[in-house]
């Protein structure tokens, strides 16, 4: 072969070798674009050729990436606060039902009876009643000897004595109660002229008032006296102008009295009576403490 194809065949080789150089480099490099880790530069021997003349091709070193792992992000499950329900014990107000016991009933036992505008024979007759009648029982004296009530089929109430009516149910579970007297003012309220007492009888004695024979109905004296350490309601009706009554001492309150005109169509204002109290008793000093009183 001569010199020159040699010298051309030596450069034909050292130009692939370079272009087979640059293809290396150039695939490493676009290789290393795609790690975000930083690559450490390796050496590589590049074996080289050896013609057959003095030329000599001697390794060179290349700085070549080489990619390192990349720490890749993982998602890790954590907890996240989550309302759940709970149940709060609630208050439920039940209403309570109370009942009330119902008034007392009666029935008229007998076969008339009066009822009255007041709580008492000395009373004005209001209306009478029959046998049978059922009467709702409202009222009654403190003692419950009368009664107020409402018959069946009436509209107003009246006052009539309890022993004449068969009862059903506590009457004592109904409050005291007096009422209001029917009121005409025709005539006026008896003058009183005396009030004296004997020990415990007190008499009194009051004016004259002159009404017409149709509309007269005497005088209703209402009293509270002292009968066995009790004050005690007594009403009475007296066709005249003086009365007596029995009036014992030992009560808590003073007795009184009022009195009334009766008529026809009702009762006059009322007028106190200045009511007499008992006197002291005087107390009997014993010989004993006389005689000590005596002496000093």
């Amino acid at each position: 072969m001569f010199p020159c194809d040699e010298v051309v065949n030596i450069m034909l080789k050292r130009s692939i070798y370079s272009i087979y150089v640059l293809t290396l480099i150039f695939l490493v490099g676009c290789s290393a674009e795609f790690h975000s880790s930083t690559q450490m530069p390796t050496n590589t021997f590049i074996p080289s050729f050896t013609a057959a003349s003095s030329s000599t091709i001697t390794p060179t070193s290349t700085n070549t990436p080489i990619p390192t792992e990349t720490a890749t992000p993982t998602l890790t499950p954590t907890e996240t606060a989550s309302f759940t329900p709970t149940e709060t014990a609630t208050t439920t107000l039940t209403p309570t039902v109370t009942l009330t016991p119902s008034p007392p009933q009666g029935i008229l036992k007998v076969e008339r009876a009066h009822c009255r505008y007041g709580p008492g024979a000395a009373y004005l007759h209001e209306y009478g009643l029959l046998q049978g009648i059922p009467v709702e029982i409202q009222g009654r004296t403190d003692r419950g000897d009368w009664l107020y009530v409402l018959p069946l089929w009436f509209e107003t109430s009246c006052w009539i004595k309890a022993d004449l009516l068969e009862i059903s149910g506590d009457i004592f579970r109904v409050e005291p109660y007096y009422g209001i007297l029917p009121f005409s003012d025709n005539y006026p309220p008896p003058y009183v002229i005396s009030v004296t007492r004997t020990g415990d009888e007190v008499t009194v004695s009051w004016s004259d008032v002159r009404m017409t024979e149709d509309k007269y109905r005497g005088y209703l004296i209402e009293t509270w006296i002292c009968q066995d350490g009790e004050l005690v309601f007594t009403p009475v009706n007296i066709d005249g102008f003086m009365t007596k009554f029995t009036d014992e001492p030992g009560c808590d309150e003073p007795s009184r009295a009022r009195i009334y005109s009766a008529q026809k169509q009702g009762y006059s204002k009322w007028r106190i009576i200045p009511w007499p109290s008992h006197e002291p008793t005087p107390k009997a000093i014993p010989y004993r403490d006389l005689y000590f009183e005596e002496t000093l």
